[in-house]
This record gives structure tokens, sequence and C-alpha cells, in this order.
């Protein structure tokens, strides 16, 4: 069973083409449909709360809140504080008589001979 035959450069340029164009459409088409979502239960949300006896001037837009916490994250981020620490790092050599890890019998090489 054969599903895409190509014999030429052409032919696997346009193959690739045509499947680069259908990967942004169906994201376009995703970012476009999640969009209206946002937008319908923004609405019903708002319409829900005047109902409940909530004056317009009240309700605030939930993007606000978005808008604030994306910059207090970012704000936090580039402002991060950190202690001031020195760059001096100190290794104390330790001798050990036998470590097993520098051990020559323990090698990947030995192999039984009969």
């Amino acid at each position: 069973m054969i599903l895409l035959k190509i014999n030429t450069w052409s032919e696997l340029l346009v193959g690739a083409a045509i499947g680069i164009l259908v990967v942004f459409a169906a994201l376009t088409i995703l970012v476009l449909m999640f969009e209206m979502v946002q937008a319908i239960l923004l609405s019903s949300t708002k319409r829900r709360l005047l109902k409940s006896g909530k004056k317009k001037e009240e309700i605030v837009d939930v993007a606000a809140y978005e808008i604030v916490a994306i910059s207090m994250a970012l704000h936090l981020y580039m402002n991060d504080t950190h202690d001031q620490e020195s760059n001096v790092m100190t290794i104390k050599r330790i001798e050990r008589r036998y470590s097993p890890w520098s051990s020559k019998i323990y090698g990947l090489n030995n192999t039984i001979r009969k």
C-alpha cells in the first residue's frame, strides 16, 4: 500500500508545502476557536453577574487580572534578588589508599579465559 509516491524534488517540495500549510491552518483554526470560547464564556459570566444584582461598574474585566499577574511575574523574574555569594570554591583533596572506582580489577575488558 503506497500512501504517497514522490518521484522528483518538485513533488517533494510541493508535498512539504502542503503539509506545512495544513498544520498552520489547523493551528489558526484552534486559536480562533479558543478566542471564541473565551469571548462566549466572558460574556455569559458578565450576563450572569448582571442578573445576580451586581452593578456594571463593579464587574471588572477578567483579562485585567491576567495582565496584572503576568506583569508581576515578569517584574519578580527581572528583579530577582539573591544573596551575594563569593565565587571562590575550596576543594580539599583527600588521599585514600584504595578506591573501587579506580581499581583495574573491575574493568570492562575482563574476559574469562580457559
